[in-house]
């Protein structure tokens, strides 16, 4: 590579000119004197090869009329030399592709910053569509209307194979379900809709007569969310609240006749976390036995709120260590019980 480039510089100057017309008696020492002025060191022997005159050329590049061998061993080491450099650059080329591709499934920050700021960016100007109208879009054409499991199954389907989206996702829905079986509640509370996934996933589990309550702050991700859930079909359970929850939390009493909340799903900013948890504690809205469940306390993390809750003698915490959805960076669900 290095031969290459230095006879590229030396053609591409005004010495190939010069040497064009110097080919003959001792204007070639003229041509050699100037040339290795201009030239990098060691191009000089290729310019010669290069533009002189097979006769004038000197006996090292030349080969005997009819030697075979001769090309062989002038040639050999050119094919080896133009075949190894290539190699070697798709090895390197593959070897960090393969660094980038761990890096993004064991690191949180590479991950988010991968999907949510290149991937996202460049697919959203490519198709000129929010990764959130492709989720609901994949789920009209492939889940079933009515069957919010298939909705729901759907969406990780998606988020798994094609696109990250910021879901609780199947292995911490698990969880999620368990605690909504638990509890049962009659009136829940959810702090971040998003696409409508846990919306979803939570009022299928929800007793007649029971309401969820989902509070959305995006408009854009609220409109998606709604035709999400009245694709499930659990419009008549869930009500979509479009807004901040610093502004919507103190409204639930008198304008959504909101007593009590029996359950309180937390997953929208993470440092709304505690100032949330000490609004719906001073608006009343929690009473003794309700339950608390925050998503995303390990990463990205919600320090202060589990240091909020786990000092407060107000909470019974349990951690559920888990992953980050769809990802294997380590993640965690706390569970507080508010004690009254």
């Amino acid at each position: 590579m290095q031969r290459r480039s230095s006879t590229g510089l030396c053609l591409g100057s005004t010495a190939a000119s010069f040497t064009q017309i110097f080919f003959r008696g001792t204007a070639l020492e003229r041509t050699q004197s100037f040339v290795s002025r201009v030239c990098p060191a060691g191009a000089w022997g290729a310019v010669r090869r290069k533009l002189l005159p097979p006769r004038l050329r000197p006996a090292s590049a030349q080969t005997r009329p009819g030697s075979r061998r001769g090309v062989r061993r002038r040639e050999r080491p050119q094919m080896l030399e133009s075949s190894s450099v290539p190699l070697f650059i798709v090895f390197i080329l593959l070897f960090i592709l393969l660094l980038i591709v761990l890096l993004i499934r064991k690191n949180g920050t590479a991950a988010l910053i991968w999907n949510e700021i290149i991937r996202e960016k460049v697919t959203n100007f490519i198709m000129n569509q929010s990764k959130e109208q492709r989720i609901l879009n994949f789920v009209l054409q492939n889940a079933v209307r009515g069957d919010p499991c298939s909705v729901v199954d759907t969406i990780d389907k998606y988020c798994s194979q094609k696109e990250w989206a910021m879901n609780v996702g199947n292995e911490k829905g698990k969880i999620l379900d368990k605690t909504v079986e638990e509890v049962n509640p009659s009136v829940a509370l959810e702090l971040g809709t998003y696409c409508g996934y846990s919306a979803v996933r939570i009022s299928r589990l929800l007793k007649a007569g029971a309401c969820l309550l989902t509070v959305e702050f995006n408009p854009e991700f609220a409109a998606i969310a709604k035709q999400m859930i009245e694709f499930a079909g659990v419009q008549d359970k869930v009500k979509l609240l479009e807004g901040p929850s610093e502004e919507i939390i103190p409204q639930l009493k008198k304008k959504y006749e909101v007593d009590t909340l029996d359950f309180v799903f937390l997953d929208h900013w993470k440092d709304r976390y505690t100032p949330d948890t000490i609004l719906l504690q001073e608006c009343n809205l929690l009473r003794k036995g309700s339950v608390l469940l925050a998503d995303n306390v390990i990463f990205p993390g919600a320090p202060d709120f589990l240091n909020y809750v786990r000092k407060s003698p107000h909470f019974q915490c349990t951690n559920y260590p888990s992953h980050l959805e769809y990802m294997q960076v380590e993640d965690a669900m706390e569970k507080a019980v508010f004690l009254g």
